[in-house]
This record gives structure tokens, sequence and C-alpha cells, in this order.
């Protein structure tokens, strides 16, 4: 039994490919994939973020994403407020996220579009707490960062996605109750710091995820050239998170039943409202 921590089921990609997302989702479940999370990353995604978790079975997120704030306005974090209040009772409703800072996307990180980050990512963590829920944290050259506002505004733990940071950062979101996310980044032999810093640490701060369709695993990957020259990029779906299990297992030299049921007992941990939601998994 897996959860698939972190997946964009409603991206464009799915509907561009030739199955229809259930089937996609179908086909994961059959692989033992029995829940996935589907962060929001924008207000005008709540609504078919909601409805699509409803259909496939699975669980939410709400929140604003960083690479999403150029485009927002001061009143998403109203509407985002709004919509946690209304649908606080919903059980798939299971954080907010996707949130954070994102420190690599030039467009990004100029002094004032630094300042607007921060201030939709505090505003979104007063807005956890508030609520009652953990966070989905974007992590992309922002570790430290991150970490400084989580002392200032303490949340209910939750999970720092694809992280890729240092092993006392890592230590650091621990210590704040969080898990770590890991995905098909570290399926690359190239992965050195990464691979390290996923078998190091211990098994109870590991979550897995697809970030699907991003983030493809190796098998799946295609270099930029042979794409210029026409060839596609496979698609990553939740069905692919078994065998990155597989990988994390090998790589830590445990059985992968171990690492599928250490995992899911995480995943629940961070995001405590996914247990009755495992229990009534189809």
């Amino acid at each position: 039994m897996w959860i698939d921590s972190h997946c964009h089921l409603d991206a464009p990609e799915f509907g561009e490919a030739s199955a229809p997302v259930t089937d996609l989702r179908a086909r994961a479940r059959a692989q033992g994939v029995r829940l996935c999370v589907l962060p929001a990353v924008a207000v005008a995604h709540f609504d078919g973020i909601r409805q699509l978790a409803h259909q496939t079975g699975d669980a939410y997120a709400l929140g604003i994403h960083p690479l999403y704030v150029p485009q927002a306005d001061d009143g998403d974090l109203a509407r985002l407020d709004d919509a946690l209040t209304r649908w606080h009772g919903d059980p798939r409703l299971v954080a907010v996220g996707e949130i954070g800072l994102d420190f690599f996307v030039p467009a990004l990180c100029t002094p004032g579009m630094r300042e607007r980050q921060t201030l939709f990512y505090r505003e979104q963590l007063r807005l956890a707490r508030r609520h009652g829920l953990p966070v989905i944290l974007h992590v992309r050259r922002s570790a430290d960062a991150l970490l400084k506002h989580l002392r200032q505004i303490d949340v209910a733990g939750g999970i720092a996605h694809a992280f890729n940071g240092s092993e006392v950062q890592a230590q650091a979101f621990v210590a704040r109750g969080f898990k770590l996310g890991f995905g098909g980044a570290l399926t690359f032999d190239t992965a050195r710091q990464l691979r390290r810093l996923a078998t190091g640490l211990p098994l109870d701060a590991l979550v897995l995820e697809t970030d699907a369709p991003d983030m493809p695993p190796q098998w799946l990957y295609t270099p930029a050239a042979r794409r210029a020259a026409g060839e596609p990029q496979g698609l990553n779906t939740p069905a692919e998170l078994p065998r990155i299990g597989g990988v994390l297992a090998q790589l830590r030299g445990i059985d992968t039943q171990v690492l599928a049921e250490a995992t899911t007992a995480n995943a629940v941990q961070a995001l405590p409202r996914l247990a009755p939601l495992l229990d009534g998994a189809h």
C-alpha cells in the first residue's frame, strides 16, 4: 500500500493524455497506490481540485503556489480563507498547500517578488494555523527562509515537498514536525547528494511522491536534445510511485514492503486526515 503525497492530477498534461485521469488513477490503484494528495496551486483551481479528489477517491490541499503569486491579488488570501472555512468539514481536505518560496526562478528573485512571495507564504501559514491544518511546502533554494518563518508562525507540521536541501536543513524540518518528500529525482544515477540524503535520514522522516506530471523518474526522462528532435517526454503518473519506492528501498537496503508501510504511516502522521480515507480507499 502506497500514498502518493504530492500529485497534480489536474495538470493540463493529463487532459491531453490518451487515457482519462480516472483511468490513469485506476491503473495506479491497481499498482497499490491507495491514495494521492492533490495540492492546488491557485484560487481558480480550488473547485476543480476538490471535485477531482472526490471523483478519484483521493485527498486534496488548498493553497497559492509561489509560482502563481505574480498572478494572484491580495483578495486571493481572503478567498483561500473562505474556501478553508466552507470545506473544513470535507474529510478529503487534508492540508494547506502547495505554498512556500521559490528562489530559483529568476522572475521570482527580484526584491519585489521575494517580498510578495514572503507575504503570501506567511499569510498562508497563519491560515493553516487558524484552521488547524498542516501545510505542504514548496522548497526551492528556500529552505532556510522557509524555516525562519516557521519559527515565527508555528503550524501543525506537514510535508516539505521535493526536498533537496542539506542534512542540517532536513533535521530542522523534521524537528518542526515535518516529513520530507522524495520522488523521481532520486532515481537518477547522477543524483548522488540526493541519494545520500534519502538513504541517510531516519526512515520515519520520509514520504514518497511523484509530483506527476512533473519530476519524471529516470526511465521516463527524455533529455532536452532528444526532445528538441521531436521525441516526447514520458508521462509521469501516480502509477510510477511503487517503482520509485523500489529504487529507494534498494538504496536503503530494505524490503520494498517495509518501505511502503513506513512511508504510508509517515504520510498519515504528516497529514492526519488521511487516516480515515485509507480505511475507505477503493
